[in-house]
């Protein structure tokens, strides 16, 4: 077999391909070994000139976005996320495969790798032979990934049909591997994609929910709400109690911030409470102490929630301004309740004294200023189930269930 060097022959590499032969191909990481991924002789092929063992799958290299619906199914909506931000790009997504995959493309599976690279050309013969290439790297088992047409040439010449030269791969290394075939989703290989991008990709399509309001209004009944409904829920003040417990970094700043609320490398939080709770400057002092290493824990929060496979996140945001609720989250709901209520409600739940509770409430914005801030609303001045039954109601309305 004469291995024909094609430059700009696309219609050539085509018509290789359709009839079942090998085309070496270009990407933005490196060179694979192309053939027609639904023709199992052609994908035999591939294994035996690699030498790759038959119990390792190959993923498919496809046109665009399209071919997810094409060639996978029960398609979640990550996988779309996923491939309209990084899409021709270094990732190949694994999703629950159709039955016309080739049994042996899937190596016996229930999943297939999908992967749209980022080059000219082999996008170019993609669109032309209309078909999914079966394409691991240009390389027999076990040597290094093929930068150069040249250095597939070593590799096999006069072992498959042609090299369709792209020049130089820019990157070198192969494409990250994530599968979103089932929850929670997973970084299968570390590529040239870094995990980070993908986890921050899916957190910022989550539809996040603020819940806004004062003390004893309710929010945790709102946040259960949600939860039940199939949200992931962080109650951000639980979430802060827990990092004054754990987080090194942030009571080193409430030491050099609040130095006499901090003894014997604890933080006496009934100390600080009084402090702030008292004195409106020194409680922005805290607000603008706490808030980077909240956020920063939010912000890993909400990519742990999207790559658990939630498509939505609530917060108990009432810390929060308004900036930084635009920030986080895409609906903003208010719980308001009769001011007696909350003060009954804050006594029960913290057994602290009727000034105290008073006097926390009144250091805390006013009603009017979170329904500034908010979409929507919910009164809690009813009973338990009355108000519960509002936000079943209105929590599905605002997901759009």
């Amino acid at each position: 077999m004469k291995t024909e060097i094609l430059t700009d022959n696309l219609p050539r590499a085509a018509e290789i391909i359709r009839k079942g032969g090998l085309v070496a191909v270009p990407t933005e990481t490196v060179y694979g070994l192309a053939g027609n991924g639904l023709d199992e002789s052609a994908v035999e092929a591939i294994y035996e000139v690699k030498n790759r063992p038959a119990v390792k799958p190959l993923s498919l290299m496809v046109p665009g976005p399209e071919a997810l619906e094409r060639y996978g199914r029960n398609i979640p909506k990550a996988a779309y996320t996923l491939a309209r931000c990084f899409w021709p790009g270094p990732l190949t997504i694994v999703v629950e495969a159709k039955q016309e995959i080739p049994g042996i493309v899937r190596a016996g599976g229930s999943t297939i790798g999908l992967r749209c690279p980022d080059h000219e050309k082999t996008l170019g013969l993609l669109r032309m032979a209309d078909r999914p290439l079966a394409a691991p790297s240009a390389n027999p088992s076990g040597f290094p990934s093929p930068k150069t047409a040249q250095q597939v040439k070593n590799y096999f010449d006069g072992k498959i049909d042609a090299i369709l030269d792209g020049g130089p791969c820019g990157i070198g290394r192969e494409s990250t591997i994530v599968s979103v075939a089932e929850k929670p989703y997973r970084i299968l290989r570390q590529g040239a994609l870094p995990a980070a991008a993908i986890r921050r990709a899916l957190a910022a399509d989550l539809k996040v929910i603020g819940i806004i309001g004062g003390s004893g209004v309710g929010k945790t009944t709102a946040l259960s709400s949600l939860m039940d409904l199939g949200t992931y829920g962080i109650d951000c003040d639980a979430l802060y109690h827990q990092m004054l417990e754990e987080d090194a970094e942030l009571l080193s700043a409430l030491k050099g911030a609040f130095p006499e609320t901090v003894r014997g490398g604890k933080l006496d939080r009934g100390a600080l409470g009084s402090l702030v709770f008292s004195d409106a400057d020194a409680l922005e002092k805290l607000n603008r102490t706490v808030r980077p290493f909240l956020k920063e824990k939010l912000h890993e929060k909400l990519e742990d929630a999207a790559m658990a496979g939630y498509t939505a996140a609530a917060l108990d945001a009432a810390a929060f301004s308004e900036e930084e609720l635009k920030e986080f989250c895409t609906a903003t709901v208010c719980i308001a309740a009769p001011l007696e209520s909350r003060i009954e409600r804050v006594i029960r739940r913290d057994g602290i004294s009727r000034e105290k509770a008073e006097l926390r409430i009144r250091a805390q914005a006013s009603e009017e200023e979170y329904l500034r801030q908010c979409q929507t609303v919910i009164r809690n001045d009813g009973n338990p189930e009355d108000f519960r039954r509002q936000c079943d109601k209105t929590f599905k309305e605002v997901l759009g269930i």
